[in-house]
This record gives C-alpha cells, structure tokens and sequence, in this order.
C-alpha cells in the first residue's frame, strides 16, 4: 500500500484515540474516588457474564463505576488497535510504526494489569497500573504530535532554543508526583491530613504514635474505615513539596523558553500546574468530593503529557543540523592569477 507522511485522517484518528483514552484516566478516577475498586470482584467477567452483556439493570452503586470503566476499557484498547495498524500501514517512518506497537503492547499490559488488581485483590499493583495508564496516555498524545503537520513546522520555526533538559527534568518531576499520588490512593491517604495550607495546624505535622492516635479519635468519621498511619502523613506531605518543587521548576522553564517558539506552550504550562494545585487544595477542602478528585488526577495527566510533549519537540529542535547564516565565500589559490585580457 501506498505510504504518506501527511495523512490527516490518520492524525485525527489517533486525536480520537487520545481523547479517548484521557477519558479512560477520568473512568478510572471515578472507580478509584468513589472506592469502587472491587465492586465488580471477578475479571474478565462481571459477576459470572460476559463483560458485554451484563445486565444493565445491574448497574448499581460502585458497580457503574467498576463496570463503565471496563467497557471504556475495551473502547480505548480497540482504538489503540486500529490506530497501531494504521500506522504500520500507512507510516513512511519506522520509528513512528513501532511506536504504534509500543501503543498497542502497552493497552495489552494496560488491561492484563488491570485483571489481575482485582483478581489478585491487590491494591499495591494499583499503583503499576496507575503509573502505565500515564505513560501510555503519553505515548498516545506523542503519536497524535507525530502524525501531524505540525511537528515538522514546530522544528523548522525560527527563534531562541528552550530549555530541553529543564523541561526534561520537570516532567520526570510531574511523572514522579503521580506516582506518589498514585501510592496515596493506594494507600487510602488523600485524607490523612485533613487541613491545607497548613497540616494539623502546623507547618509541619507531629508525626508521634500519640499524634497519630489522636489524629485518628479527631476525625474517626473517615480514619474507621481507613486509619491513619504515620507513613501516609509523611507521604501526603511529600506529596506537597513535590507540588511546589513542580510549580517553581514550570514557573523556571517557561521564563527560560521565553524567547523560544515554546514560549506560549510554556506559559499555558504553568498554568496548568496552578489549576492543578487548586485542585489539589481543593479535594482536601470538599473533603475529597469524587468529581474533584477526578478532575485532579485527569489534571496530572494532562500536565505530564504536555511536558512530555514540550520536551520532545525541544529536543527534537535541538536535534536538527542549524542552516548557516551568512554567504559561503571562497577564495581562490595564491597561485591561481587573473584571467588576462587582450
């Protein structure tokens, strides 16, 4: 079949398959926010039916979330599928084709992942299956960039270089974050300091068994069903450093790429980061209402993909071999003299 690199049905294709699964993300936050990780305990069935036909009318309680989230699920995976395929089709670029397989291979381990957290009842595998579900999206978001026009423009625009290895470092910053967020939900320990800005009213909380007890008699309407712990504390607050460290180190890059092509991508970068951390202070405050809590973890999702992305095209620019800027001249031998006239 007939290769092209300019196929924009092929690009808005894989925008579909990225939407797609960034709504998938939002699916499993609910499952997580509304604590419906093992409403529905058997996979790859739904109470003994086949996932596609299970009833509807039983549908109910944390078993929509549960259920909804595995049929997004198959959605996203046959999407990825198609997209894969496509690319190796259509794709002049063999790079980009086996980043398709790594697309398809990664919705596959996705899945399995998924299965085997609730047949293993396992909360920690959670966490793996988090931290995938994030670098999948990525390279989903990174196929919607190389399928389109716009990458090669992006590469070719004029102007003053960004600064790839602080923007590098940033999104390690954000992937990093969500991991911990990650072992937070894991761990039952978005609540387990329940005030912000401050901890316990203090800058820093008193971490002591005696604290903790009392942490856990003060605010026993969540702490029953899952107790605090001196560990979870510690990890919430980790949690907040790293939230500043992000922000300032965001903040740094976007006044770095200001001269750059990236300087307005860098900007909505930042502000990203600040509604991510109204977020943030936000589920503590709603006493972590599970629409904001979602919208939390979508936003860390769309923070690390775009870093991601500005920092492929900052390398990718970086990468390329620079035009010259003034007039090759040459110079004749010294023993080459002029051409004579008669």
């Amino acid at each position: 079949m007939k290769r092209t690199e300019d196929n924009p049905k092929l690009h808005r294709f894989a925008v579909l398959t990225a939407v797609a699964v960034f709504g998938l993300i939002g699916a499993g936050g609910l499952v997580t926010s509304h604590d419906a990780g093992m409403t529905v305990p058997d996979w790859p069935n739904s109470y003994g039916y086949n996932m596609f036909t299970f009833p509807v009318s039983k549908w109910v309680g944390g078993i929509f979330y549960e259920h909804t989230h595995r049929l997004w699920a198959s959605a996203a995976g046959l999407l990825t599928t198609l997209l894969a395929v496509w690319i190796w089709l259509k794709e002049s670029r063999a790079w980009v084709r086996w980043l398709g397989v790594a697309a398809f291979m990664a919705v596959v381990l996705q899945g399995v992942l998924g299965g085997l957290r609730v047949v293993w009842n396992n909360d920690q595998l959670g966490i793996v299956h988090a931290a995938v579900g994030q670098l999948y999206f990525v390279l989903l978001c990174a196929l919607v960039l190389f399928t389109s026009r716009r990458w090669k423009n992006s590469l070719d625009a004029p102007g003053g270089e960004a600064p790839r290895r602080l923007l590098l470092a940033a999104t390690l910053l954000i992937f990093g974050q969500l991991l911990i967020a990650a072992t937070m939900r894991a761990q039952h320990a978005g609540l387990a300091i329940p005030d912000f800005p401050l901890a316990y009213g203090k800058v820093w909380p008193d971490m002591s068994p005696d604290a903790v007890a009392g942490y856990n008699v003060q605010h026993e309407e969540f702490a029953a069903a899952h107790p605090i712990t001196a560990f979870q504390i510690g990890l919430q607050m980790v949690h907040r450093i790293m939230a500043a460290a992000i922000l300032t180190t965001v903040a740094t890059c976007a006044w770095f790429a200001r001269k750059s092509p990236l300087a307005k991508p860098a900007l909505a970068w930042v502000g990203m980061i600040l509604i991510q951390a109204g977020l943030g202070a936000w589920t503590i405050w709603s006493n972590k209402a599970a629409d904001v809590a979602t919208a939390h973890v979508m936003g860390g999702a769309i923070s690390l993909a775009w870093g991601a992305l500005l920092t492929i095209i900052a390398f990718g620019r970086a990468g390329r071999p620079k035009e010259a800027t003034e007039p090759v001249t040459t110079t004749p031998p010294l023993d080459q003299t002029a051409p004579q006239t008669v």
